[in-house]
């Protein structure tokens, strides 16, 4: 393993390719090393919850956790977020949407546990980033894309938090093989006008250079949605 200061400054997805779910555990210790005790436990906590839940699901080529490790340390590490409860609820933001059962049943089940383990605002912030029941009549893509609007609209935080899980799955695109990159690109491009209408409002509690700073990765998602659903396709001169 890297020293503590060299994983400090690699990317997120290097840490991922070089040292895998070792190297970003190391990596979130490092990160929530400056909290208070009581909330570096409630961290870890969520953390060992979020292992748990997720312990059988992969995302292409990784375990799922990695990717709920690299939203949450990108909100500490690049948003300069250290709000404990928007942490936590970064580490959980799939844990009903995926694991409802596990949870107690149900999504509101699901969602008073998580509220009876941290608190209601943990609760709420999972609320707003998991997606509805999808109506088998209307376009599963658009569905999505509208919910994330209108959730994100009125809950600013939640804006942090899915921000950085879309940044996770639309810069990191490259990170992924097979049909999901095309069908990954077809689904969040749309979105990339809206992340930038929501991120500059006033109220979105993030710091001038963190909205820069997303503002950039925004521009490095669209550039690579287009050189996979715009460029030459195979089989063509």
């Amino acid at each position: 393993m890297a020293s503590p200061a060299y994983l400090a400054t690699m990317p997120l997805h290097a840490i991922t390719e070089v040292y895998g779910e070792d190297g970003l555990r190391q990596r979130f210790a490092l990160e929530v090393a400056r909290f208070p005790v009581p909330d570096r436990e409630r961290l870890e906590e969520a953390l060992e919850l979020a292992a748990r839940l997720h312990r059988d699901d992969r995302r292409v080529r990784e375990p799922y956790l990695n990717h709920l490790l690299r939203v949450a340390i990108r909100i500490m590490s690049h948003y300069g977020v250290d709000d404990v409860d928007v942490i936590v609820a970064a580490l959980l933001h799939d844990a009903v949407e995926d694991h409802p059962d596990e949870l107690g049943g149900d999504t509101e089940a699901a969602l008073a546990e998580l509220a009876k383990l941290f608190n209601r605002r943990i609760a709420d912030l999972v609320r707003s980033v998991t997606n509805p029941a999808y109506d088998p009549d209307r376009d599963r893509h658009e569905q999505y894309r509208t919910h994330v609007a209108e959730s994100l609209d009125r809950d600013p935080w939640a804006r942090v938090i899915k921000v950085s899980d879309f940044t996770d799955n639309g810069v990191g695109v490259i990170h992924t093989t097979g049909p999901k990159v095309h069908s990954s690109a077809t689904k969040y491009r749309p979105l990339v006008p809206v992340f930038r209408e929501l991120v500059a409002r006033a109220d979105t509690p993030l710091s001038a250079p963190a909205k820069a700073h997303i503002m950039d990765q925004l521009d490095l998602a669209e550039s690579r949605f287009a050189a996979i659903l715009d460029g030459p396709q195979t089989g063509e001169a």
